[in-house]
């Protein structure tokens, strides 16, 4: 086993710890409250585009 081969091995196993740690992360329990509340964000909020405009309309 050559150096180039041992490295790209253990970048490929930091890769995936770091992977299963972000997973892990976002879908632990104690974030769910805040992620569901975040995720009513967008339809909670009120458009502040009136009827008939167009976003790119200066009147």
């Amino acid at each position: 086993m050559d150096t180039n081969n041992l490295i790209g091995s253990v970048v490929t196993v930091v890769f995936f710890i770091t992977f299963i740690g972000i997973v892990w992360w976002a879908y632990g329990s104690a974030r769910r409250a805040r992620f569901e509340e975040d995720a009513r964000i967008p339809f909670e909020e009120t458009d502040d585009l009136q009827p008939g405009k167009d976003i790119g309309d200066k009147k």
